[in-house]
Formats: structure tokens, C-alpha cells, sequence
């Protein structure tokens, strides 16, 4: 259950500590107070530990952050919940400390237990410890698409809803898979076309990696054949005949200084090697003026293999590699092509297995789904009629269909509406056409009393969930909220005299002006100044002897569970 709650610098509120276990924790925690005085901002700091969206709008003025703190305690017997304490790795003995910090910048950090934590894994955490039920869930109960979310929470069917949907996601793929099969089944034999000539195009001319360089240079040595043959000719002439016999000459007259001058030997050696060096030379130069050939017919066909090449990379890509491997990627298409019928045959049996296995489930799903259907139309009308409704019911009927193949979506095959008939001998029509505001209010208390029975969240809050409710219809709603709490940890934030009535602690939300500015502050209140703030809420500010005594009497009531 929530026990504390810390806030500062959030709106209006500058410093805010609620002890909610003052009185044990249990019962039914009451917020009252002036429409405007801060009461929707203990939600705003709710909203933010739950993992909502911040605002750094929300933060007090002049200040650069804001920061909101719960202390929980933990059950020992809530196993779903120590689950997912041990999955994310937060050590939990018997409290939990959640805290928000969002700054001016738009940052926002999240800490469970003194660690960081996300913002997503406080999610996960909070629908697990408390449950919030607003005037938006209202607005849900109007819309027909919101009603098959209320059945799987009340039938506790989300996780085979879950399961569903990935197998639905499974089975749209593979349809998408076999659609694009069957199209190119369609383009087959014009795309196999294509490609073969664009294979043949190219193997006919079988590119080799890095030809297109090597005959580029051959071009450029073609081109300069003459210049080559005459350069390379007059110095093999230069070479062979003054250098060389030079060379011969000094190698023979320092063989025979190195027989007078042991000195000389090592010079000797030397002058000898460059000598036979440049023998090899000369042959070397020989060998390459003897290749040269000025051939116009050869550059010509050069000229033509380059054309050739150059027309495959303007085609198939930049490079003589990347033409090749276009080419491989062609082969493997054209193979895939030849094996398209079989492919074919074996996605269509993949998409009619899947189509199975869909109907198997979504049948089993809508098959539970009717069962609590029947089992909460039976609970409804118990929690109306304990909520002033006489003879009333809701029904939950779901939409027949012809096909079942079109009616498949992510959450099955069923489509459910809410029918309510709040008069006897009126039929039940959709709630949208129905149901006044007053009679939704006391619709969504039904379900959120329900739900609450059901599982293992300890916290349920109310935020003016009143709304359109007097009269007789106000008692039996207090009536409801003080058995709910008799279970739960209930907070209220409501206008209704009659519910405050019955809290076992009542807090009062008022804004006042302090050092100059707007603040919201929270107390508590006592029997003296709880008559007063009943009365309030009964007559406004014309509170008289008689209201006061209708304030007593009405406290009495609660206190007595009446």
C-alpha cells in the first residue's frame, strides 16, 4: 500500500509530506477542497511515479527541478510482484521507495530504491501496486473499441490476448511473404528474361579483375611506342658498347692493382660486381627493347576491350568486381526463379498452418472471452443494484461475422460492445446512447470494484469519480467506496459530502498565498474541522447550525457504516 508521499516544487505545491499510514494504512483516505485548490496536482505527482509523460511546465516557478517520492509497502504474499522485483533486479524486503526528479532542461530521472532506474520498469512496477480510476476512464466506457480491453482484464485473458497477437504478427509477415511470391510469379518470365541477357551480356565479354587497369596501361605503352623503341635503342647503344667496355676494362686493371696493393682489394671487389651488374643490365635493357612493337592493330583491339569493359561498369557497376559479382547475384535470382513454384507451394502451407493455428486460438480466446462475458453481465448486476440501480444489467454482446479471415486482428476475432439499460422495460442499448454521466460514474466504480476483488494491487484512487452523482445514487456510491476500503487502501479526491463522510482519514487540499505567492498545502483534519469542511461541501459557505448537524449525522453514518 502507499504509506508516504513526498513532493516539492510541482505546480503549486512548494513542499508536500503525506503520511497516509498515520491510522494504519488501511480504509478510505478522503482528499476534499475548492474546485482549483490543488487537488489534481497529487495525481499529476502519481502520474509521474507510475512512469507518465513529464512536463517541465509542471515545475514551480523559479525553481530548477521537481521532485516526487512514494514509500510502499510490500506484501509478502504478492508474488507477482516480488517476481518482477527479482526479473529487474531491485532488492525488496517490505517497503519500496519509488522517486521522479524532472528538470527545467525537460530531463527526467527515475529511482527505485535508491537506484536509476526507467521509467519503463516503473511502469511495470505500478500497475502492480496501485490502480487509478479518473473521469477519462469514463469517456473509455463510451468508446466500443476500449470494451474488449475491459473484458481481457476482467477475464485475465491479456496474456493468451499476447500470445494472439504475435502469432498474428507471425502470420502477417508470412502473408506479406507469399504475396510478394505470387507477384513475382506473375513477373517471372519477364524478369528471367532480363536477367539472362544481362548474364549473357557479360559473360559473353568475361570481365577479369583488374583487366581494365592492366590494359589501360598497355594503351598508354602503345601509344608511345615509337618514342619508347627510340629512347630504349640509343641506350642499349650508350650502354653496351663505351660504358660497358669501360666497365670490362677498369674490372681487369683493378684485378691487377689488387695483386700489387692488398689495399685495393676491397675497391677491387666492388668495381667488379657493378661490373658484372651492369652485364645484367645491359641484357635486361636488351630483352626490353627487343618487346617493344609499335603495333596499331594490337592497340585497336585494346581500344575495343576497354570500350567493352567500360560499357559493363556503366551498367552492372563501378568497378570490374562489382560487374562480377552483379553478374553471381543475377545466377542466384535466376535459380531462385527456376525454384519459385516450389517456394510458392511451401509459403502457402507455411500462411494456411499459421491460419490455423490462428483460428485455433482465436476461437479458444473468444470461447473464454464469452464465458467471462456471462460471469460479469451475472457480477454487474449485483454491484448496480448495490449502486442504485434498480433492475438494471449491462450485457456484453459481440459482433457476429461472415467471415472469419476479415474479422482477424491483433486481439482476435471478437468485437464487443457494452449494452446498459438503467430502466426496467427499456432495452439495453450501446452506453454512448444511454448512459448519463452519473450512471457512468457509477458503471466505472462497478468495474474498478470488480477488478479489485480480482487481483493483488492494494491501492485503488479515485479522482472524482462522482461526477453527475446526487442524491440517493451519492449515498449508494459512498456505500460502495466504504466496503471497497474495507479490503483496499482507497484514496478518494472527490466533491460529494456523503463520501468524504465516510473517510477514515480526510485530508483538505487549500491554496493560500504565502511570502507573496500561490501556494497549495495539504492537512489533515480533525472531528472538529471535518464537521466544518462536510458542512462546507454540503451548504458552501452558508454553513448553519442545521448543516453542521447534517455534517454530524452524516459522519456519524460513516463512522457506523450505514
Amino acid at each position: 500500500m502507499l504509506c508516504e508521499l513526498k513532493i516539492a516544487n510541482l505546480a503549486l505545491i512548494e513542499s508536500l509530506h503525506l503520511d497516509l499510514c498515520e491510522n494504519g494504512g488501511n480504509g478510505l483516505v478522503v482528499m476534499t477542497g475548492e474546485t482549483g485548490a490543488g487537488k489534481s496536482i497529487m495525481l499529476r505527482a502519481i502520474h509521474l511515479l507510475t512512469g507518465g509523460r513529464a512536463s517541465a511546465d509542471w515545475i514551480r516557478n523559479g525553481e530548477e527541478s521537481c521532485t516526487v517520492e512514494a514509500l510502499f509497502e510490500i506484501p509478502s504474499a504478492n508474488t507477482l510482484l516480488h517476481s518482477l522485483f527479482v526479473k529487474q533486479g531491485i532488492d525488496v524486503d517490505e517497503t519500496l521507495v519509488m522517486k521522479r526528479v524532472v528538470s527545467r532542461k525537460g530531463r527526467s530521472r527515475m529511482y527505485i530504491n535508491g537506484s536509476p532506474s526507467t521509467v519503463k520498469m516503473a511502469a511495470e512496477l505500478a500497475v502492480n501496486l496501485l490502480n487509478v480510476a479518473s473521469q477519462h476512464d469514463h469517456q473509455q466506457l463510451l468508446q466500443p473499441y476500449f470494451h474488449l480491453d475491459f473484458l481481457d482484464t476482467m477475464g485475465e485473458t491479456w496474456p493468451l490476448r499476447q500470445q494472439f497477437d504475435g502469432l498474428f504478427g507471425k502470420w502477417q509477415e508470412k502473408r506479406d511473404a507469399l504475396q510478394q511470391l505470387l507477384k513475382q510469379e506473375q513477373e517471372k518470365e519477364q524478369r528471367k528474361d532480363f536477367l539472362k541477357y544481362q548474364l549473357k551480356e557479360i559473360q559473353d565479354i568475361q570481365p577479369v579483375p583488374g583487366e581494365d587497369e592492366a590494359l589501360a596501361e598497355e594503351k598508354k605503352r602503345l601509344k608511345s611506342a615509337d618514342t619508347l623503341i627510340k629512347i630504349s635503342r640509343k641506350s642499349h647503344g650508350l650502354f653496351a658498347n663505351s660504358l660497358l667496355d669501360g666497365l670490362t676494362q677498369i674490372r681487369m686493371d683493378m684485378g691487377q692493382v689488387a695483386e700489387l696493393d692488398v689495399d685495393a682489394e676491397d675497391l677491387a671487389a666492388e668495381l667488379a660486381g657493378f661490373s658484372y651488374q651492369a652485364e645484367d643490365l645491359v641484357v635486361k635493357l636488351r630483352e626490353y627493347r627487343d618487346s617493344l612493337n609499335n603495333d596499331p592493330y594490337r592497340l585497336e583491339a585494346v581500344n575495343e576491350r576497354l570500350n567493352e569493359l567500360q560499357g559493363l561498369k556503366r551498367k552492372y557497376g563501378n568497378t570490374l568486381e562489382e560487374v562480377i559479382s552483379f553478374s553471381q547475384e543475377a545466377e542466384t535470382e535466376l535459380q531462385q526463379i527456376e525454384n519459385l513454384d516450389k517456394a510458392v507451394i511451401e509459403c502457402e502451407a507455411e500462411v494456411q498452418k499459421l491460419e490455423n493455428d490462428l483460428c485455433s486460438q482465436a476461437a479458444y480466446l473468444s470461447e473464454q472471452r464469452k464465458e467471462t462475458a456471462g460471469k460479469l453481465e451475472k457480477s454487474m448486476t449485483e454491484e448496480l443494484s448495490s449502486l442504485a440501480f434498480n433492475q438494471s444489467g449491462l450485457e456484453v454482446r459481440f459482433q457476429e461475422h461472415d467471415n472469419i479471415m476479415d474479422a482477424l486482428r491483433q486481439s482476435g476475432w471478437d468485437k464487443v460492445e457494452f449494452f446498459f439499460s438503467a430502466n426496467p422495460g427499456e432495452p439495453p442499448r450501446p452506453l454512448v446512447k444511454v448512459a448519463s454521466g452519473g450512471e457512468l460514474s457509477r458503471l466505472m466504480l462497478a468495474f474498478k470494484c470488480l477488478l479489485a476483488k480480482k487481483d493483488m494491487v492494494e491501492t485503488v484512487i479515485f479522482d472524482e469519480v462522482d461526477a453527475g452523482i446526487g442524491g440517493e445514487a451519492a449515498e449508494a456510491v459512498a456505500r460502495k467506496i466504504q466496503e471497497l476500503s474495507s479490503h483496499h487502501q482507497v484514496i478518494c479526491i472527490t466533491h460529494l459530502p456523503q463520501i468524504a463522510a465516510r473517510g477514515t482519514t480526510h485530508f483538505l487540499v487549500e491554496k493560500g498565498v504565502e511570502g507573496g505567492r500561490t501556494q497549495s498545502g495539504i492537512n489533515l483534519l480533525g472531528e472538529g474541522q471535518r464537521v466544518d469542511e462536510v458542512g462546507r461541501m454540503l451548504a458552501g459557505e452558508s454553513v448553519s447550525e442545521q448543516t453542521r448537524a447534517w455534517a454530524k449525522e452524516l459522519l456519524g453514518k460513516g463512522r457506523a457504516k450505514g
